[in-house]
């Protein structure tokens, strides 16, 4: 089971988020909770990103909305850096 790591930055944009999407709350909560669970469900759609981010990975929150994040694999971490839709995580 992987533990995921808030910095101060990501938890004031996903407040900006989920105030922009509240629809997005109850999805974006099972996201962060499977990812808890098992990052490798397919549900997720995980992915390594390529150029300027090719250091992240990214887990699908529904079809339009992302969380970009980076793995800290040999501790067991997750420090999430960014969500928001396709073309915003991935400027």
């Amino acid at each position: 089971m992987a533990e995921i790591l808030y910095t101060d930055s990501y938890v004031k944009r996903a407040k900006k988020f989920i105030k922009k999407h509240p629809e997005l709350l109850s999805q974006y909560e099972k996201t962060l909770k499977l990812l808890e669970i098992n990052p490798n469900h397919p549900s997720l759609r995980l992915h390594k990103l390529h150029g300027k981010l090719s250091k992240l990975y990214s887990v699908s929150i529904n079809i339009s909305y992302r969380i970009s994040m980076i793995f800290l694999i040999e501790d067991d971490k997750i420090i999430p850096i960014d969500l928001g839709s396709h073309d915003e995580v991935y400027q």
